[in-house]
Parts: C-alpha cells; structure tokens; sequence
C-alpha cells in the first residue's frame, strides 16, 4: 500500500498527567472533609468524659482539615473540569468539529449522574456542575482577555458585593437568603431515623434544594464558574505545563501575599460589623478569595513538585490511576459514607468522632486507590467515566 494513502492520525492533545495528580489529591480531599462530617451528617457522639487527648485531637484534625482542604479541594475539582473542557473542545476543533452541542448533552448527563450521587449525599456538587457548566459553552469562543475578565468578575463574587454595598449605604436593607432550614431539617431527619427509600426520597427533593441553595447564598455559584473558566483559560496557555512554571512562582508569591490578609479579615469582621446583612456578604467574598488564593498556592506547590523533584513527582504519579477515575470515586464515596453513617445502613453516626471519622475516610481512600490501580492495569477508563463517555458520543 502506498504510505501517500494511509490518512494521518487525527491531532489531539496528549493527556496532561499533573492535571490527574491534582484531580486525585482534590478528590482524597473531600473524602477526609466528607468524612469528618459524617457526610453531611452533623451528628456525633456524646463527648461528655471523652479524655482531653481525644477532645484536642478532634479539634486539631477539624481544624487542620478545614483550613488546608475547606472550599480548596472543591476549588481545584472545578479548575479541572474547565481545564477538561478545552481539551475535548479543543480535540474536536482539530478535528473540524463543534464540541458545543455535545458538551450540552454531556452536561445533561451529568445532571443524572449528580441525582444518582444526591440520592445518597445532600451536599453533592455535580448537579450544581452540570448547570454552571453551560457557561463554558457560552465563553469557550471568546478571546483569552474576554474569559479572564469574566472570570475575575465570577471570582469576586459580584451579587454579595451588591448586597454589601446595599446594607452599608441602608441599615434596613434585608440580603435575601433562600429558606433552607426547612429543608435541611427534613434531610436531617431522614439521616437520623429514615429508612434507605424515604431517604432518597428527601435526598432528590429537599436535600437538593438545600444544597443549591447553600451554594448560591455561600457564592458557590459563582465561584464555580469562575473556576470553570479559569481552568479553560489555563488550557487554553499551557498553564499546568512545565514551560509555565516561572509564571506558577510569580503566582504562588501572590498567593501567600494575599492569602493571610484576606483570610485575617474574614476572621476579624465579625468583630467589627454588628449588621448581620453587612457581615454575611463582605464574608463570602473574602472566605472565597481567601479560599481561592491558598487553593492557587497548593496548585502552585503540587506543580513545583511535580516538575522539578525526580522523588516527589514518582510518588505523585502513583496517584494518577485514583485521579483518572475521580467521578467513580467521587460518587462511591457517597455512597459507602453514607451506608456507614446514615440510619439506613450502619449507623456509625453515634460511634464515631472526628478522629476516628477521619482515621476511617483515609481507610475507604486506601481502599479506593487501590482499586483504582488495579482497575486501570487493564481498562482504559473508570467504569462510571466510561459509561459518560459512551453515552457523550453515542450515535457517533
């Protein structure tokens, strides 16, 4: 056969494995956070008599947890999903073809995939993805700058600043505030003493509620779709690239500059504003700035390591499997934390502190990992990533 007449491989772009490393990390993240809070579960046992040791030690693991993982993990999990995005679209680009219509039906996709977790956790974050996630197909066309800016104005949270300049020039204003108590109480009540059915019941309908509108009065939303295309931005330049790497020490010099200031400040509001409408909204956007520039100092951190320690990066690289199958592991993890901790199943909600609950997410990730490299010795995808996969390109 004439070499002239075999076609050429289609271009792509090669799988960026640091961007694995970081999903993995992200995903062991809310795993630890997921379960120290007994999965959205806020009930403990008695700790009255408990010995100071254990007392210190749960303080010290919640606080610990909190401000290295807190609103960070979920942080990166969202850069990532936009980064993931303008590989595929951008894939399909050199191909001659329009990735838009199909990342719809991806996202619908995920939407049921989400109400599969949901019927287990209340505080799951794909379906709220699967909806922000339509911002990428309205900016994935406009130039670099034009993305930034839009990510800058998602990132500083622009409806609390709203609601902050109202309350600070009008002392009666009210920021409104969806009514979740409501709805958390009957979640609550159904992880308390429910059956598995009436549980998923909640879960789908009051526990979705809740958590959407946790998210939008905690400027989840917006963060999220900041994220969103600030990872598609950073495919888009190469930034999880070792070429990027002086750009990534510039941005971790930042970081920390501007990380302890805005995480003091969120930290000394309330000592200075008594008008709870003023206090609420000035605290969104600096729990989430602060959050985003310590999430950018651990990206930054992981990069270096990555890029320029032989030792730290062959250990990093064990994790690749785990992150390459981040959706199986997100939505399993729900699942077995829930059977775990709920009525439904075992019940452990009353037997184990936070330690303990702790030492336990770290068992369900060991567990977890090792699966994940078995599995991928001989398939090429997680089983819930092949099944999104199949389903994204079907009739192709």
């Amino acid at each position: 056969m004439n070499s002239a007449s075999i076609p050429a491989p289609a271009p792509r772009h090669g799988r960026v494995e640091v961007a694995d490393v970081l999903r993995g990390l992200s995903v062991m993240g809310i795993l630890l956070l997921h379960s120290i809070e007994h999965f959205n579960f806020s009930s403990y046992p008695d700790t009255a008599g408990q010995s100071p040791w254990l007392s210190f030690s749960d303080r010290a693991v919640w606080d610990g947890l909190f401000f290295l993982l807190g609103g960070k993990a979920y942080a990166v999990f969202a850069l990532l999903f936009g980064f993931s995005f303008f590989i595929q679209d951008d894939n399909e680009r050199m191909r001659g073809r329009d990735f838009r219509g199909r990342f719809c039906w991806r996202l619908v996709l995920l939407f049921l995939i989400g109400n599969l977790n949901a019927a287990f956790f209340t505080a799951e974050i794909l379906v709220m993805y699967s909806l922000v996630g339509f911002v990428l197909v309205a900016a994935c066309r406009a130039s670099d700058r034009a993305v930034g800016w839009l990510a800058l104005v998602c990132l500083l949270q622009p409806v609390a600043l709203y609601h902050a300049g109202r309350a600070a020039l009008d002392a009666s204003y009210l920021t409104p505030a969806v009514p979740t108590r409501e709805w958390w109480g009957a979640a609550y009540a159904v992880q308390s003493a429910g059956t598995f059915w009436q549980t998923v019941k909640v879960n789908l309908w009051e526990g979705q509620l809740a958590s959407l509108g946790w998210a939008w009065d905690h400027g989840r939303i917006f963060q999220t779709a900041g994220l969103f295309l600030l990872g598609m931005l950073a495919g888009r330049r190469g930034w999880l690239l070792e070429r990027s790497l002086p750009l990534w020490g510039r941005v971790l010099a930042g970081a920390l500059v501007a990380f302890f200031p805005l995480y003091g400040l969120d930290n000394m509001l309330p000592r200075f504003i008594d008008n709870a409408n003023l206090l609420a909204p000035l605290r969104i956007v600096t729990s989430s700035l602060a959050n985003f520039s310590f999430m950018l100092v651990l990206v930054s951190g992981v990069l270096f390591a990555y890029y320029r320690s032989r030792g730290l990066c062959g250990a990093m690289r064990r994790l690749v499997p785990y992150g390459r199958m981040s959706l199986t592991n997100y939505v399993t993890q729900s699942v077995v934390g829930s059977l775990i901790f709920y009525n439904w199943g075992l019940g452990m909600h009353a037997r184990l502190g936070i330690t303990a609950s702790a030492a336990l997410g770290a068992g369900l990730f060991l567990l977890q990992y090792l699966f994940c490299r078995r599995w991928m010795r001989t398939h090429g995808h997680g089983p819930l990533e092949w099944l999104w996969k199949r389903a994204t390109w079907i009739g192709r």
